[in-house]
């Protein structure tokens, strides 16, 4: 058995993978969402490492749109990629809107 846990900095949950830890094929999971602050810089920082990430998109009136939702409100901008296995993963935005006063 071989575990990696990835917690992020501050949260109370992870992500564990590894060998030995589920009857599951590799590249059978699908859509874990990540949650980000900052959908952007999050998709670049991936690039920068290599990875394969969609274009951002958000959706409008049930239509996908180019581009992070233009008020960047909470999980409305998505990207996508997929890891080594073929598992894949979503990026979602949520808190970078400025709340109304």
């Amino acid at each position: 058995m071989r575990v990696v846990q990835l917690t992020p900095p501050g949260s109370a949950c992870s992500i564990a993978v590894g060998i030995g830890i589920t009857d599951a094929a590799p590249g059978s999971y699908r859509g874990t969402h990540l949650v980000v602050t900052d959908i952007e810089a999050a998709r670049a920082e991936l690039v920068e490492r290599g990875v394969d990430v969609s274009d951002i998109r958000h959706i409008v009136a049930g239509e996908w749109r180019p581009g992070p939702d233009p008020e960047r409100g909470d999980y409305q901008s998505f990207a996508d990629f997929a890891d080594p296995d073929g598992n894949t993963w979503v990026l979602q935005e949520r808190g970078r809107s400025v709340p109304t006063r």
